[in-house]
């Protein structure tokens, strides 16, 4: 058993709280997208010619306060983000949760720096990298809370089962996931409102019409309304939106169905939970007209629900590895029923 000493318990801690502080720097960000007050402060790093964090209170108003608190909070995440891999550089031994801890260091300058150019050259293009490497940080930040636990060090983490083949299952559903996200993102960065009104119709159809008569009535209507114009490629990617989300629904049901006799059965089902949660969110944007708040928490909840299934697919891996240690460590003598394919302990697991 690996030691745990009380330092590295509160390494442990500092590491949670800084994946906590992420997810609610991505709810800023998201509130920024979702208020369309992106170009609020013009310049960066300053805002408004003054150092950011010296810039008055008495002018964080409308737009300007969402945005000058979400540079706040992205920087007061990358001083925690130091403070977390300095204490990996000393009280931690594995050397694979330090190259972590530098990875995760790198991205949040990267990300910063994207962060910046999205201000600087006014293109709201770059804000769709910015958002999706916010959430691949998440994910990084977060799997290094769970690899600093108490639990993951002493091996009780992932109780042995053999997922051979269905762990590729749960990766499918993480990367899956991940691709709806960078679909939201391109989406929410078009800044064209809805492009889709009705649910689950789309325009009256199963399938839009976006010929060029259906997209002139179409726009012809969003322009009376004073709505953005919209295009067959938005109007298909939101299309694309509703498909992966179904997609995403099936493969959840397949893993809890699979899950459910192993350690990781618990995690399975919330994570199923969220993803329905996350589709009535989806689908209260739609019926809400996008009201910034609903969509600012279909964007959040869809950032855990990535965290969820990025720590549940490592989980079914980790299993993996330990089921095929364990297997060649049980005596000749032992006999398994035959075709179980599994350890004792997959069974009965239920932590």
């Amino acid at each position: 058993m690996n030691s745990f000493s009380p330092s590295r318990r509160y390494l442990h801690i500092f590491a949670v709280f800084t994946a906590v502080c992420t997810w609610l720097t991505l709810i800023t960000g998201g509130r920024v997208t979702s208020h369309n007050a992106g170009m609020a402060v013009p310049d960066w790093p300053t805002s408004f010619g003054y150092n950011m964090f010296l810039f008055p209170v008495s002018r964080w108003i409308g737009p300007i306060f969402y945005e000058h608190s979400h540079r706040l909070m992205a920087s007061g995440v990358g001083l925690l983000l130091i403070a977390l891999v300095v204490g990996l550089a000393f009280l931690e031994p594995r050397r694979w949760v330090k190259v972590l801890g530098y990875c995760a260091i790198g991205s949040v300058v990267l990300q910063g720096v994207v962060g910046g150019l999205r201000v600087v050259l006014n293109d709201a293009q770059i804000g769709i990298v910015h958002g999706v490497l916010a959430q691949s940080l998440f994910v990084l930040i977060s799997l290094i809370a769970m690899v600093t636990s108490r639990a993951f060090v002493e091996g009780r983490w992932a109780r042995a089962c053999d997922t051979q083949g269905f762990r590729w299952v749960v990766l499918c559903l993480t990367a899956l996931i991940f691709a709806q996200l960078v679909v939201a993102a391109t989406m929410r960065h078009a800044h064209a409102g809805l492009s889709i009104h009705d649910f689950p119709a789309a325009y009256g159809k199963v399938l839009p019409d976006t010929s060029p008569e259906a997209m002139a009535a179409i726009n012809a209507k969003r322009a009376a309304a004073g709505e953005p114009l919209t295009t067959p490629d938005l109007i298909w990617l939101q299309m694309i939106h509703r498909f992966i989300a179904v997609g995403i629904l099936a493969l959840a049901l397949a893993v809890v169905v699979r899950a459910r006799r192993t350690a990781a059965g618990r995690l399975a089902w919330l994570l199923l939970g969220m993803i329905a949660v996350q589709i009535s969110l989806g689908i209260a944007t739609i019926l809400s007209n996008k009201a910034a708040e609903v969509a600012t928490a279909h964007m959040a909840l869809g950032a855990l629900t990535l965290v969820v299934s990025a720590l549940l697919s490592f989980r079914f891996f980790a299993m993996q590895a330990q089921w095929r240690k364990e297997s060649l460590d049980v005596s000749a003598s032992t006999v398994y029923p035959s075709g179980s394919g599994q350890s004792p302990d997959c069974s009965r697991a239920t932590a």
